[in-house]
């Protein structure tokens, strides 16, 4: 067993058991949980100590002193249907009273909209004894909505632990640096809790000013979660700093946007770009106060990535002005593994496994369960790991309960050991790359390794089939970028970008939508791709409905989709061909929720197509799932979804390299079987070749000159082979 990389949490109810754990996994670092404190004894179990400090929440003292001064943030009503002249609609139908209560002191921000016809609707008031809104002169058979402030009064992520955890402490409220003595006493009370805290070593600020958008509803479920969200940043205070610097005001609705809230599925607009710009260098230069005090103190500032992480964004350009030492954040698999492992400006960066010890998962008679999600997390994690590993890793919650699971704290050990044998190997050396990719969205790199997410990683239907792509890629022995329509259409597209992929819905920030209406764009990457060069598209891509086509790139790809006024054009091309992306193909491609009505140009080749068991034609018939096409020099590939899967990774990298045109160089540091993967380090001149897989594996391995060698590899293993 070695030792070191590795935080374990503690709390002062169980002190000796923390020593007996944190020598079984090597810890060599100790930290507290939301809810609990450290032992007085906390030096005694580790070499470092962590303990958690919030800068907005936690002294309620301070928050009663000063109402005045919590977060504030604009939700939209119900939406309710007038049926006369006259509607009364109550703001706070559906949402949670205990977290937020409507800012009537604030009303000239408060807007009324006929949803109906997209106006805003201005004859209307506020009943003070009931806080409802009554609109005159409605329009019948019209939904109306209120966009109204509200004040934050009970802190959103205490809920969800208060909730899950079954709490009984005060409940926190919060308080916004924004306000100037809130301002003033946030520096205050930093310096006063560095001199009192003189056991730690490291402030764990969970996390800044800002939270997440995080809303519940009248039951005390989540009813809105945007982990992008930059709603619960707009207090009063702000709003006038921004018209002061911009020289235009902002109004409710350039925040509620009829309810999508600025999601970051839809495309920004300008007014939104501007506030988060604004919001980052607020945060960013608040922070740098706080940390300075830190480090005057002679401790390191870690940020977590969560809860107040609003405005510090991590691939933003102001980040690197905090002077930050870490940051830490919960790994759900290799695409938050490389999310982590990739963050500037840093001096070492910490990746937090699941599960939480917290008793939904730790119960009795849950053990297998419990050890089973810690193998997948695990699983998933390491492929992206040996690409580019985090410095440190750790678990968070309550101790006490997984000490309870011999089989877990066992197979913890483990996974701890060989986490340490991957940054030994991997933590400096660059592995080889076959290709550089890049992914093409609205965000850019601002978003590195962040696409497709709503509540962080969780699982949602409409998005794990293309989630599945950044999956695949966290892994896979390519070089990964992120670039922006914007981007392209300032710059073009960089010479050492060999492979562009465009994922997601139509008309989503993903796809593109309205930046397609820009016919630069598709002129830039046509030509682009004509010099030779790749292009993939999964779901919906380019799509914008013009000129005839859907896929704006529909000729790029072979594919296009059917909208129902081309069915008078007879499609012949219905026959599935065998090819390079698909030779390690077994069984059925699963393509996740997939796409309907896709068919395959003249020309192209396709590669999978579904039939409809009602009616067989040769014509007309068939949905494609994927297709090869040529393109001058270079050549375009449609897919019609892809959530990850061992066999969907390496669909894909066979894509990336025929789509470039360098078919043979895929077979350097490569593994025939799906279920392992190969990593080469030039620097150590060492392969690790992985096996994710639950079974025992015999595969042909090919180095870097392409030799061959057989290969057994035992489930879950690593096998290290020096050149």
């Amino acid at each position: 067993m070695s030792k070191g990389r590795v935080t374990i949490p503690t709390d002062e109810s169980f002190a000796e058991g923390t020593k007996e754990i944190a020598k079984l996994w090597g810890a060599d670092a100790v930290r507290d949980c939301d809810g609990t404190e450290l032992p007085k004894n906390v030096k005694e179990l580790a070499e470092k100590v962590y303990n958690t400090y919030f800068i907005v929440r936690g002294d309620n003292r301070w928050a009663e002193k000063h109402p005045e001064e919590t977060h504030r943030t604009f939700l939209m009503s119900a939406r309710f249907l007038a049926e006369g002249k006259q509607l009364v609609i109550d703001p706070m139908q559906g949402y949670f009273a205990q977290q937020i209560q409507p800012d009537r002191e604030n009303k000239a921000y408060w807007e009324v909209y006929d949803r109906t016809s997209g106006a805003k609707h201005t004859d209307w008031s506020c009943d003070e004894k009931t806080g409802t809104v009554v609109v005159r002169n409605a329009r019948p058979m019209h939904e109306y909505t209120v966009n109204f402030m509200a004040k934050v009064i009970w802190h959103p992520v205490q809920i969800y632990n208060y909730l899950t955890n079954n709490w009984t402490c005060e409940k926190q409220r919060m308080y916004d640096p924004a306000f100037p003595n809130t301002a003033e006493y946030i520096k205050r009370h930093m310096d006063e809790w560095c001199k009192a805290h003189p056991e730690t070593d490291v402030v764990r600020f969970t996390t800044f000013l800002y939270q997440f958008t995080l809303i519940f509803n009248e039951k005390g479920k989540e009813k809105y979660v945007d982990w992008f969200g930059y709603g619960l940043s707009t207090s009063p205070a702000l709003l006038q700093a921004f018209e002061k610097e911009y020289g235009y005001a902002l109004c409710s609705e350039d925040f509620v946007r009829a309810g999508n809230y600025n999601s970051p599925f839809l495309n920004p607009d300008k007014k939104f770009l501007d506030w988060m710009d604004f919001v980052q260098r607020k945060v960013s230069g608040t922070v740098r106060g706080l940390v300075d005090i830190v480090h005057a103190h002679g401790k390191e500032a870690m940020m977590f990535l969560g809860d107040d992480w609003i405005g510090a964004e991590p691939y933003g350009k102001y980040f690197k002005d905090m002077d930050l030492d870490a940051v830490v954040g919960s790994v759900g698999g290799g695409v938050t593994v490389r999310m982590l492992s990739e963050i500037p400006h840093v001096k070492y960066r910490e990746g937090r496994f699941l599960p939480y010890f917290f008793p939904d998962t730790f119960f009795e008679g849950n053990e297998d369960n419990a050890v089973a999600e810690l193998d997948r997390n695990w699983t998933t994690a390491r492929r992206a790991l040996l690409r580019k590993p985090f410095d440190r890793m750790g678990f968070g919650g309550y101790l006490s309960l997984a000490a309870k699971f011999p089989k877990f704290v066992r197979r913890a050990g483990e996974i701890c050991d060989e986490f340490r044998d991957i940054v030994a190997a991997a933590g400096k050396a660059k592995p080889y790359s076959g290709l550089t990719v890049a992914v093409l969205n609205a965000w850019g790199s601002l978003r590195s390794w962040q696409s497709h997410m709503v509540a962080h990683e969780l699982w949602y239907q409409q998005i794990y089939s293309y989630q599945g792509i950044l999956e695949a890629l966290s892994g896979l022995a390519v070089n990964v970028k992120f670039i922006s329509f914007d981007e392209v259409l300032k710059y073009g597209v960089d010479k050492e970008i060999d492979v562009i992929i465009n994922v997601g819905d139509a008309y989503t920030a993903f796809s593109g939508g309205d930046y397609w209406a820009d016919d630069r764009l598709s002129e830039i990457i046509r030509a682009w791709v004509r010099e030779g060069h790749g292009f993939i598209g999964v779901g919906e891509p380019t799509a914008y409905a013009k000129g005839g086509r859907y896929f704006r790139l529909a000729d790029v790809m072979g594919a296009d989709k059917e909208l129902g006024f081309t069915l008078s054009e007879d499609k012949y091309n219905i026959e599935k061909k065998q090819h390079f992306i698909t030779e390690d193909v077994r069984g059925e491609i699963d393509y996740g929720e997939g796409m309907k009505n896709v068919y395959a140009l003249e020309g192209a080749d396709v590669l999978d197509i579904a039939f409809s068991d009602r009616f067989r034609r040769s014509v007309n018939v068939g949905e494609v799932k994927l297709t090869a096409n040529e393109y001058g020099k270079g050549r375009g590939v449609y897919i019609a979804g892809l959530p990850y899967s061992a066999q969907n990774a390496r669909l894909l990298y066979r894509a990336m390299f025929w789509s470039a045109g360098r078919e043979e160089e895929m077979y350097r540091a490569f593994s025939s079987d799906p279920d392992t993967e190969c990593t080469y380090y030039p620097e150590e001149k060492k392969y690790a070749i992985v096996n994710n897989s639950l079974r025992d594996v015999t595969a042909t391995f090919y180095d870097m000159q392409g030799k061959e060698r057989e290969i057994k590899l035992g489930a879950h293993r690593i096998l290290w082979v020096m050149e």
